[in-house]
């Protein structure tokens, strides 16, 4: 039943919501993954102190800022 406030999906009353509701409970997961790789290159990236010689162009802010 929905109530106020309620983050989630709906209890699901048909065999197709229940397969909706793992299908985004399945994606969210898949998103958190790739966001969390992502986050952990790039914060890899930042602190990295060997950088390349050839790279003196801006490249960096223009990593930072993608």
């Amino acid at each position: 039943m929905a109530t106020w406030k309620t983050l989630l999906l709906q209890d699901s009353a048909s065999p197709l919501m229940e397969q909706l509701s793992f299908f985004h409970d399945h994606t969210l997961l898949i998103l958190l993954i790739i966001t969390v790789l992502v986050s952990q290159l790039m914060i890899t990236l930042f602190f990295n102190k060997l950088t390349h010689r050839l790279l003196l162009e801006g490249q960096f802010i223009e990593i930072v800022w993608t």
